[in-house]
């Protein structure tokens, strides 16, 4: 087993059941408690965990929200996968969307074919920065409290701008999501917006990996029947993936 897939195996466990062990994780896969301590520390230098005494847990147990230059550096081939996927979800012929602020998000506004035109709405510094130059676009930056973790406008600014737009298709980021919680983020304000962003599209689309099915946080902005459309990676499991179906949004896998 290469290291790269016992580290996804351990921040799944870790997830699952609260914390992992490192001496029963040495003795599940077989190898050294130095080898299982220099995953665990990959893994917290990804911000995914935090180390403790004898073992590690999930970082959001913590409370702890990755800033944007480490979530950047996660599952990116299936964030470019469920990004080229979402192209498919474009309005046709021109029209409004609005991209939430996140790194899947961020990397659907970078593939945002070069002769589309629409206006985009977004509350991403980041994102705005990456569409500014392109004369093809109309770029609405929503103003507010810009949040340094995630470069996102938020508080009462962002939410009155909110609450006067309606756009064709939101394509919305997420911190985790269940049939049971919903949609969830560890930031109240974010949340808040997040939920405006619902409120203001005819359709929404959560684009998210599979990492974030069950990781619960602190505050809700939405419900699965929120949503239009869910497109996340192929190793979302797939009676989960059937559940989150029946709960209302169409479930596409990438």
């Amino acid at each position: 087993m290469y290291a790269q897939e016992r580290q996804q195996l351990i921040l799944d466990r870790a997830r699952l059941n609260g914390r992992v062990d490192v001496a029963a994780l040495a003795e599940e896969f077989a190898v050294t408690m130095e080898t299982i301590r220099r995953d665990l520390t990959v893994l917290e230098q990804h911000g995914v965990l935090r180390r403790v005494h004898g073992g590690a847990i999930p970082a959001e147990r913590l409370g702890f929200e990755a800033a944007v230059e480490t979530r950047e550096g996660v599952m990116t081939s299936e964030k470019d996968r469920i990004a080229k996927a979402a192209l498919e979800q474009l309005p046709a012929g021109g029209g409004t969307i609005l991209l939430d602020a996140g790194t899947t998000t961020a990397r659907l506004a970078a593939l945002l074919p070069p002769d589309c035109e629409m206006t985009v709405v977004t509350h991403s510094v980041g994102i705005a920065m990456t569409l500014a130059t392109r004369a093809n676009l109309t770029v609405m930056l929503v103003g507010g409290r810009l949040r340094g973790r995630t470069l996102a406008s938020v508080d009462a600014w962002a939410l009155h701008a909110l609450s006067d737009t309606y756009v064709d298709v939101a394509f919305l980021g997420t911190n985790g999501f269940s049939v049971a919680r919903g949609l969830t983020t560890p930031d109240s304000a974010e949340a808040m917006v997040k939920r405006a962003a619902i409120s203001a599209a005819r359709r929404c689309v959560l684009l998210a990996d599979h990492t974030k099915a069950g990781n619960d946080q602190f505050a809700r902005f939405g419900t699965l029947a929120d949503l239009d459309i869910l497109i996340t990676d192929s190793a979302l499991d797939t009676d989960l993936a059937t559940e989150i179906a029946a709960a209302g949004p169409q479930v596409i896998t990438v």
